[in-house]
């Protein structure tokens, strides 16, 4: 099934200049971009959106770390998008992730670790929301 989810170039990442690289590892993983734009966070902006996290220790961190400098959100769908983008990913911990991942590849560390993926198809779709209008989406299909 075509599914919707969403990356975000971490404010590490776009600083590091990874930005393209990052891009060009999206569509040669079959990703269609739907949507992309770089943003700067509020502290306000990046607390809602990290909400579901709140009360977790390293949601402070997050939200400061995600308002600190700006980030590239990039609405993607393909076959299976979520499991996907997260396997393209790799884990949280780039000691952790595969080779070949984008945080092995860019990462600095647990915190600054270059690239957000949704966990779920719901939160896919409310995350692509937060940050892009339908309007603002292209209909590939």
């Amino acid at each position: 099934m075509i599914e919707r989810t969403l990356c975000i170039i971490k404010p590490d990442a776009v600083a590091a200049g990874n930005t393209g690289n990052i891009i060009a590892h999206i569509q040669k993983e079959g990703f269609r971009i739907l949507g992309m734009k770089m943003v700067a966070l509020s502290h306000k902006a990046a607390a809602k959106f990290y909400e579901v996290h709140k009360g977790r220790p390293f949601y402070d961190g997050l939200v400061d770390f995600m308002s600190s400098a700006p980030c590239v959100p990039i609405a993607i769908e393909k076959e299976s998008a979520i499991a996907e983008w997260r396997r393209v990913i790799g884990a949280t911990d780039p000691a952790e992730a595969a080779d070949g991942t984008i945080r092995k590849l860019y990462a600095k560390n647990k915190g600054e670790n270059a690239a957000h993926g949704s966990d779920s198809v719901e939160n896919g779709l409310r995350e692509i929301a937060f940050f892009f209008t339908e309007r603002e989406l292209a209909d590939l299909a």
